[in-house]
């Protein structure tokens, strides 16, 4: 049985599976992703990658200094795509079922 993750933390792995990003670059694609329905705040996020990062489904790509400030891309691991596909057919399943309900009541989806 595939564990349930909230959906911010699915639009994280989401963002990053099109390649590295930085946490600004996440909050703005999960934001996007969402169509601005999840809104991470930095506190969120960077307690979700820590999360993410000890479960071994994201890494640190690289650091940089940009301003004088430490810049950390983030990038998705082997592992990490495997939960993401795994959130995905999790996904699809419920949405095939509500569907099929919807319609055993005459209602469209």
């Amino acid at each position: 049985m595939v564990t349930e993750m909230r959906d911010p933390t699915v639009y994280l792995l989401t963002a990053l599976s099109s390649g590295p990003r930085h946490g600004y670059a996440l909050i703005t694609e999960v934001a996007d992703l969402s169509d601005g329905r999840v809104r991470l705040r930095p506190g969120t996020l960077y307690g979700a990658l820590d999360r993410l990062l000890s479960d071994g489904h994201v890494a640190v790509a690289r650091e940089e200094v940009v301003d004088g400030r430490l810049r950390r891309y983030y990038e998705l691991t082997p592992d990490g795509a495997t939960v993401l596909a795994e959130q995905a057919a999790r996904l699809r399943r419920l949405a095939e079922s509500t569907t099929a309900a919807l319609r055993l009541r005459g209602a469209t989806a």
